[in-house]
């Protein structure tokens, strides 16, 4: 067996245990949402699972070890959740802040239009960035569908559960004729901007996390290479079927101990206010 199917299969071995791991700890391995998302979602698990095939490959022919081979594997589609995701983390509390913003311009559209559709589509040319798109397919739905279905599949657009707290105030409003919902969007727009607030400061406190995680993964790939190319023979002992068991429970606890870093260090959403879909909401 030649050794780059024996690296993909590696790799193979390594989603696996990822699912299982995902599954053992209620983890999602996608997220359940993936509508306005769904390309750039598969098109990063497709580039980890490359690149995990590719360090597969390469440790296998530089050491011949197949539990080496697996903990690369493992390595690659661990490394982004460990030394990257900052793009990620800023991007969802640009979103949260956005739907802040958005609500404040709803609010301040209703004084002037005629309605609480009117004020919604006056909001689709200025609305924030990072839920612009969102917005837009909102305002054209309401061309045809009913405003309250409409709005739970604008929620289910936004994923977000301060989105979901605006849309049930909305839809609470369009049913009921809310005489107050200037006050409660107020009100809700300031909670999410305190929510925005809020991650900024626990992500100021987990840097110290996230770098300590690079120092420890910088230092322990430095001195395996330095081994692996200055004294080779000192790995040598993992080279037999014991060695590579051995291999296998230190790799194990090298993944354990990456797993909990990440675990500290990640910024997670609360579970959704609603989660209806739009055919609920038409039943």
């Amino acid at each position: 067996m030649s050794a780059v199917v024996m690296g993909a299969l590696a790799a193979c071995g390594a989603v696996g245990v990822c699912i299982l791991l995902a599954g053992l700890t209620g983890r999602e391995v996608l997220p359940r949402n993936l509508a306005p998302h769904r390309g750039s979602g598969l098109a990063a698990l497709t580039g980890k699972v490359t690149w995990a095939a590719l360090a597969a490959a390469v440790a296998l022919l530089l050491t011949g070890w197949p539990v080496g081979a697996l903990l690369a594997a493992l390595a690659a589609l661990a490394a982004p959740d460990l030394i990257g995701g900052k793009a990620e983390r800023e991007a969802v509390i640009a979103r949260t802040e956005a739907i802040a913003t958005w609500t404040e311009m709803v609010r301040d559209s209703i004084a002037a239009a005629s309605g609480l559709e009117e004020a919604i589509i006056a909001t689709a040319q200025v609305a924030p960035a990072p839920i612009r798109r969102e917005v837009r397919v909102l305002v054209n739905r309401l061309e045809r569908q009913p405003l309250v279905a409409a709005l739970s599949a604008f929620g289910d657009d936004l994923a977000h559960p301060s989105g979901d707290l605006v849309v049930a105030a909305l839809s609470i409003a369009a049913r009921t004729e809310a005489s107050d919902l200037t006050g409660l969007l107020s009100r809700l727009s300031d909670a999410i901007r305190g929510e925005a607030r809020m991650r900024i400061r626990v992500e100021v406190g987990r840097t110290q996390v996230r770098t300590a995680s690079k120092v420890i993964i910088g230092v322990v790939a430095a001195t395996i290479a330095l081994l692996a190319v200055l004294n080779r023979d000192y790995l040598g002992v993992y080279s037999s079927a014991s060695g590579q068991l051995v291999l296998l429970v230190v790799g194990g606890i090298f993944a354990t101990g990456g797993w909990l870093l990440v675990r500290m260090a990640e910024l997670e959403l609360p579970d959704r206010f609603s989660a209806r879909t739009t055919g609920e909401v038409h039943r």
